[in-house]
C-alpha cells in the first residue's frame, strides 16, 4: 500500500469573500496531493503512458469538516482505498498543523487506454500500490 504526504501553506489568493479556503480550491488542494502519491509510487505520466493508460477522475466525494484559513499549514494525505477491474479509490484527507481532519475525500480514477480513450483494466504495476488491501 502506497500513501503520500504533501504540505502546503494556504494563500491569500486562496481565500474567498468569507474569508476562508474557498470549496473548489480543496479540490486543486487534492489534486496536488494525488500528484505527490502518483510520484511517490513512480507512476510518472511518462511511466503510465508506457503501459498504455491515462487515468481519469470520474468522482469525488468531499466533506469539509473544518474551515481553513490565510497562512494556515495543511498536509495533503493520499492514501490507497480499493482497485476494481478497471477502475481504482484513493481516499484522501486535509489536515491542519493541530492534525484536526478539515477535509476528507474518496477519488474514484478509470483507467484508460491512450490511444481509444476508451476503460481498460487497471494495469499490474498500478494495482500493486493497493497490495494488501
Amino acid at each position: 500500500m502506497t500513501t503520500a504526504s504533501l504540505t502546503i501553506v494556504v494563500r491569500s489568493t486562496e481565500i474567498d469573500v468569507n474569508g476562508h479556503v474557498n470549496n473548489a480550491k480543496y479540490l486543486e488542494y487534492l489534486e496536488w496531493g494525488r500528484e505527490e502519491w502518483y510520484e511517490k509510487a513512480g507512476l510518472y505520466y511518462q511511466v503510465l503512458r508506457d503501459l498504455g493508460v491515462l487515468t481519469v477522475t470520474v468522482n469525488i466525494n468531499i466533506n469539509y469538516r473544518k474551515e481553513c484559513v490565510q497562512g494556515e499549514e495543511l498536509t495533503i494525505r493520499t492514501f490507497t482505498e480499493k482497485v476494481g477491474n478497471k477502475s481504482f479509490v484513493l481516499r484522501q484527507e486535509i489536515a491542519n498543523a493541530a492534525d484536526e481532519i478539515c477535509i476528507d475525500a474518496l477519488v474514484t480514477c478509470v483507467t484508460v487506454d491512450t490511444e481509444s480513450r476508451k476503460s481498460v483494466a487497471v494495469p499490474e504495476r498500478l494495482r500493486e500500490m493497493f497490495s494488501g488491501q
